[in-house]
């Protein structure tokens, strides 16, 4: 197939989960199928992005576009005049006339099998009346985000602002995935909520996948006792909500059974109120942005993943379970994937609960080896990323009637 993907980023540095799945899914169909990544480019990636991009495509255009820097003061003033436009403010900042007339070009120029929208938010800029099937590449419903948003907030003006980019998020998704031809989802769970809250015909799942040759434990490193360690991109909303949550419910919990617990949040961007929490407390450690997450997973004693706020399939599980390392999440943290909890991972949704599962693991290291074992076999087993490429590429070309 010649595949024309549509994209808000350059791939490189590829260090959040949106950029993990995407790279290694190009690059087992780059082996087969053409690409051509079209994308906007903020002038923000690193001098090598565009040079490294001939990892996972074969022709790259990049169309300049500006954002705002986040919590600047410009960043503030549109997100107050967001409140007057029918688009969430997540859509509504990579509207570009310039990139919808990229694709109008390149379509007409080049013959495309199939366009893939990678996120809902290159979706603003499809042109209505392209004649190449398009496939949505959903990495999350992203209303359900906004909704949880909306859910867990406790300031009134906040909460009031968020539910109004919920329900402009949910009119817009909706009518993004029944604009095009098919939508693929990262999980069964996915599929089944735009399917019914949409009223999608054409919607598949493509298992997350995990680079197992690379997320291995390399069996010299001893994990220091009560440690605990979470990764993720630090400037995404919900791994942000998730440590505030942990940090303020359910470590002084733990701390009741194991004082001298530490944790350690390994992710770029953080804010400063969380610097400013790891310069406080000398239990938690704040790296920001590393080059390699591993060594951290592997001195910890377990991992957690106490999302509130999420949607898609969390690669950090299946990365900690590559690493045998044991996991308590909560269900939203371990939202779409299958795993059983008692069995791979521990699932807990109240603070008491999730202290609880914690101090288990810390209080019996040879439980949470089990657990890492079990999760490790079968993430090595069933989760690879050519068995997740081979997935998609049959529903392209399903779509496209191959």
């Amino acid at each position: 197939m010649k595949i024309l993907w549509l994209k808000t980023e350059l791939l490189h540095p590829v260090d959040k989960g949106g950029k993990i799945r995407t790279y290694h899914l190009l690059k087992q169909l780059k082996a087969d199928h053409h690409i051509t990544y079209l994308t906007l480019d903020d002038g923000t990636a690193p001098s090598d992005a565009a040079d490294s991009a001939t990892e996972y495509c074969h022709d790259l255009i990049r169309i300049p576009h500006a954002t705002r820097e986040k919590f600047s003061a410009a960043f503030y003033a549109e997100l107050a005049l967001n409140m007057t436009s029918s688009l969430p403010y997540a859509i509504r900042k990579y509207k570009s006339e310039a990139m919808k007339k990229a694709i109008e070009d390149v379509t007409a120029k080049d013959r495309f099998d199939v366009v893939v929208c990678d996120f809902l938010a290159p979706a603003v800029n499809l042109p209505r009346r392209l004649q190449t099937p398009v496939v949505l590449f959903q990495h999350n419903v992203e209303a359900a985000i906004w909704q949880r948003h909306y859910e867990v907030q406790k300031n009134a003006a906040k909460k009031r602002y968020l539910y109004w980019q919920w329900r402009k998020m949910w009119r817009f998704e909706r009518a993004a995935c029944r604009q095009v031809d098919c939508v693929i989802a990262v999980s069964e769970a996915d599929s089944k909520t735009m399917e019914q809250e949409y009223g999608l015909s054409k919607v598949y799942d493509v298992p997350t996948g995990v680079d197992v040759d690379f997320f291995k434990p390399t069996g010299t490193v001893t994990a220091r006792p009560n440690s605990l360690v979470f990764t993720g991109s630090m400037d995404w909303l919900p791994n942000e909500d998730a440590i505030n949550y942990f940090t303020q419910q359910i470590l002084p919990l733990i701390r009741q059974s194991v004082p001298d617990v530490s944790l350690t949040v390994v992710g770029r961007n953080p804010s400063h109120k969380l610097q400013e929490l790891g310069r406080q407390d000398s239990s938690i450690t704040v790296t920001g942005r590393v080059d390699d997450v591993r060594p951290y997973m592997e001195r910890s004693a377990a991992y957690i993943v106490p999302l509130r706020i999420g949607g898609g399939t969390r690669l950090k599980i299946y990365e900690a379970m590559a690493m045998e390392q044991a996991v308590v999440s909560t269900s939203v943290g371990a939202e779409g994937l299958p795993v059983e909890s008692g069995r791979e991972i521990l699932i807990a949704d109240t603070p008491a609960a999730f202290a609880e599962s914690v101090v288990q693991l810390l209080t019996n290291p040879g439980i949470a080896q089990e657990f890492g074992t079990r999760a490790a076999g079968i993430v090595r087993e069933q989760f690879g990323w050519h068995r997740a490429a081979q997935r998609f590429a049959h529903v392209c070309e399903t779509t496209i009637g191959r």
